[in-house]
């Protein structure tokens, strides 16, 4: 997966947040960087979508990069983690504060997720 999207964009408002992800070097997984929010919304998803399609036992995400997710792009990471069958999980590593903390509230025991801060 080579999906790459400016970041930021510049739309009629002026600057548009993005979304830029790359195939992550030497592991099943991608590296992320910019927001996850309503006008990033489809990207997220769709590398979601992708990841639980992969059929890895695990499958990493990279977001050190990532500056922020909604709870809607959280609300996504639940949902797709939840379609892996036993055993495989998303290793999540070094994610926002918010979503770590978004994940903690409202999925706090979540099996397909695993975070790892360093």
């Amino acid at each position: 997966m080579n999906t790459q999207f400016p970041v930021p964009a510049t739309g009629p408002s002026g600057p548009v947040p993005g979304l830029a992800v790359y195939p992550l070097p030497g592991q099943r997984g991608v590296r992320a960087a910019g927001e996850v929010g309503l006008t990033t919304r489809a990207i997220w998803e769709g590398v979601l979508e992708q990841a639980v399609r992969e059929g890895e036992d695990v499958y990493y995400l990279e977001l050190s990069d990532v500056t922020f997710v909604d709870v809607a792009g959280a609300g996504a990471l639940a949902a797709a983690a939840g379609q892996l069958r036993d055993g495989r999980r998303f290793v999540v590593r070094r994610p926002p504060a918010a979503l770590r903390r978004t994940l903690d509230l409202l999925w706090p025991d979540h099996a397909g997720i695993e975070v790892s801060t360093s």
